[in-house]
């Protein structure tokens, strides 16, 4: 593990993955190599989910029949690009770890509605045992387009028992039906419900906590909070955010594919996100972009080596540091992107849930 604020633009060949990863990744060429075996013999009408979650040919298979314009071909596609999100979600929001033994070490977790931007917003509510001081806002990640209660339970299992607080992990509307910025508009909602609860029984404090997309939405919240137009969280821990739109890092060239998640990938996530494109450089979108960062909460910044999205958050937490902001950043040797999800088999997430519990323990205690 490094402790760095720097970003390894100067890295001139991919670093290798560590131990564990390489067996992820061997796992997912071999699932690749049995699904094209299937496919050959058994051709399937609906896109297969691939290795580096997307259909078979990549966004650009989407696009290419996308740009069909006759009204039946148009039909045609979009049944196809539902059928695939159907698909994608439910392979997606998969948990990684058993949900009744991960739900063990706590006191309660309860499935609750809590207010959204457009109406009631399904959420899971994390409590440990003992007393619970301050609330957090998990925000899942999944390119803004898949993911959800399942998938993230664990995570926040585990995050609630080492911070000691109460964790609130919502169900935010999903892109494409639903575009920038329906997912930032719920999660402000979801943590202006969490703020009041917390008021009341956990002595008031709140802090925002996010991994890839979830961390864009997290760091989105900070800003928002810090300009008076939301509650002001205590802390902001960031897991392998995105934070900068459409501008391009070493790491995006260096790990663009082979890498759990490809550059192409990124691209796609974002263009079913952002519908408009002026968005692509709206304020709740690229907060590393924002002209003044001074006042900011103080962050914990975690990043994966072998990931395409690592300078990102290294720079961001160089940006921070610049303007004043107090900033813990990590960089775990080896890792792909969504080591989280996989902490069951990877000691880098249990050690990278450990550091993010313990310092929002200590911003709680303060």
């Amino acid at each position: 593990m490094t402790v760095s604020a720097e970003p390894e633009s100067a890295q001139a060949v991919p670093a290798r993955p560590n131990v564990s990863s390489r067996l992820l990744l061997g796992w997912i060429r071999w699932q690749a190599a049995r699904r094209r075996a299937k496919a050959l013999r058994h051709p399937l009408p609906v896109p297969e989910i691939m290795p580096e979650i997307l259909p078979e040919g990549g966004p650009e298979a989407v696009a290419a029949s996308e740009a069909e314009r006759s009204p039946d071909n148009m039909r045609g596609a979009a049944a196809e690009q539902a059928s695939f999100l159907v698909a994608l979600r439910k392979a997606m929001d998969t948990p990684s770890f058993p949900i009744r033994l991960s739900s063990l070490g706590l006191r309660k977790v309860l499935s609750l509605s809590v207010p959204g931007a457009a109406g009631p917003m399904r959420a899971r509510l994390y409590l440990p045992y003992g007393r619970v001081r301050g609330a957090v806002l998990y925000l899942h990640g999944g390119g803004f387009v898949h993911c959800g209660l399942n998938s993230h339970h664990g995570i926040c299992c585990r995050l609630a028992r080492v911070s000691g607080a109460a964790v609130l992990l919502p169900d935010y509307r999903l892109a494409p039906e639903h575009p920038y910025p329906a997912a930032v508009e719920d999660s402000q909602a979801a943590l202006r419900w969490l703020a009041a609860v917390s008021v009341r029984f956990w002595g008031g404090k709140v802090a925002v906590a996010g991994d890839s997309a979830g961390g864009n939405l997290s760091a989105v919240l900070a800003q928002e909070g810090a300009a008076g137009r939301g509650p002001v969280p205590a802390l902001q821990v960031l897991y392998y955010p995105s934070l900068y739109g459409a501008q391009v890092f070493p790491s995006h060239e260096l790990y663009a594919e082979g890498y759990f998640l490809s550059r192409a990938s990124m691209q796609w996530y974002g263009d079913q996100y952002i519908a408009r494109e002026e968005d692509w450089t709206a304020r709740r979108f690229v907060p590393g972009l924002a002209p003044d960062l001074s006042g900011l909460p103080p962050a914990v910044i975690i990043t994966a080596e072998c990931d395409p999205m690592r300078d990102e958050g290294a720079a961001y937490a160089k940006a921070l540091r610049a303007a004043g902001v107090p900033v813990r950043y990590h960089c775990y040797r080896g890792a792909l992107h969504g080591f989280l999800n996989f902490y069951a088999l990877m000691p880098n997430g249990k050690a990278a849930l450990r550091l993010g519990g313990r310092a929002l323990r200590k911003a709680f205690a303060a």
